[in-house]
């Protein structure tokens, strides 16, 4: 009975290893080349995914490949444009396996593994990513760092795309071989970063510094010129108002000297009827609002206010003014002719 169990035992096992020898799974994601004793052949491409049978290793092995996208990217490197600017350019290629055959028979001579096979690939593609690269001397540093329109990037990244190319070098000389006789299939190419080297970046500052004091010094330039025609303007404006106001100041001043030698004519030639009316303007003006005074009539100016002032007065005769008499009275005499 145990001998029985032992038996039924290895007989799993090795249904399991054979089954485990004789069978492979492809993924949806996944395209396997199955080799009979090393060689593949066109059959031997499997892109269906499930679970296949082949012969058990070394008659027959499976090499499997991700068909997904891959990224190779390149180290910063130095570019000289078109026209003699130095720029610094890092660049990504964007791939996948299109034909695995073609594939497998291009780089199974870097090991058995799958990884082996690409780590050659990557290694070429980089390579080559690097020379093609080469095409941005082509553009000029205003076709990639253009502020006031678009650049011209994009064609700078087809171009890219284009150079990628194997050289391979034979007995007849160097030939070019594209990727896709390499089962490659180069989906796209970006342009990662585009700088300056420091020296550049140094130098494009001071340009900009100077440009931007050679701008500052020309505005500086046109607000002195134009604050200039301002205060000149406004001196030229002063200087016309104010001798049109020294005139019209002038001409009021004669017109008052003219006016008011009349009126001093008339006051030196009847003294009395001046102080009279100068007395009536004073009781005008002191009486035009309504208020309340109390004083004596002795005071100079009020005496006409008493009831008494008019009496004995003849039609035209001026009423006496005492204060003005006595300021008469108190003035020296006139000397006549002859010094009497």
């Amino acid at each position: 009975m145990k001998r029985l169990v032992i038996i039924v035992l290895a007989g799993v096992l090795l249904v399991v290893l054979l089954a485990f020898s004789m069978t492979y799974q492809v993924r949806f994601t996944e395209a396997a080349v199955l080799t009979t004793f090393g060689k593949a052949s066109d059959d031997s491409l499997k892109l269906d995914p499930g679970l296949k049978f082949k012969w058990p290793s070394p008659i027959q092995s499976v090499t499997k490949y991700d068909t997904r996208l891959r990224v190779v990217q390149t180290r910063a490197q130095t570019q000289q444009t078109s026209d003699n600017r130095q720029i610094i350019v890092e660049a990504a290629c964007f791939w996948r396996v299109k034909d695995p055959l073609r594939f497998f028979e291009r780089f199974s001579v870097a090991g058995d593994r799958s990884a082996d096979h690409f780590r050659k690939a990557q290694e070429i593609i980089e390579s080559n990513l690097r020379s093609a690269i080469g095409t941005t001397s082509k553009f000029a540093m205003s076709d990639l760092f253009n502020v006031a329109g678009p650049t011209k990037l994009p064609d700078l990244e087809k171009a890219i795309l284009s150079g990628l190319v194997v050289r391979e070098t034979t007995a007849g000389g160097e030939k070019t071989v594209s990727l896709a006789d390499y089962g490659i299939e180069a989906v796209d190419v970006g342009v990662t970063r585009v700088m300056l080297p420091e020296e550049t970046t140094k130098a494009v500052f001071e340009r900009m510094g100077a440009s931007r004091d050679r701008l500052a010094a020309e505005i500086e330039a046109k607000g002195q010129a134009v604050a200039q025609a301002i205060r000149d303007t406004a001196e030229n404006e002063a200087r016309m108002i104010r001798a049109f106001a020294e005139s019209r100041a002038q001409e009021i001043r004669k017109q008052g000297d003219r006016e008011a030698a009349t009126y001093l004519g008339q006051m030196n030639s009847n003294p009395e009827l001046a102080v009279f009316l100068r007395r009536m303007e004073f009781l005008r003006d002191a009486t035009a609002k309504r208020m309340t005074f109390v004083f004596p009539t002795s005071m100079p100016g009020f005496d006409l206010v008493k009831p008494d002032s008019l009496n004995g007065l003849k039609k035209g005769q001026i009423p006496e003014m005492p204060v003005l008499d006595r300021a008469l009275s108190q003035q020296p005499a006139k000397q006549t002719e002859g010094g009497q």
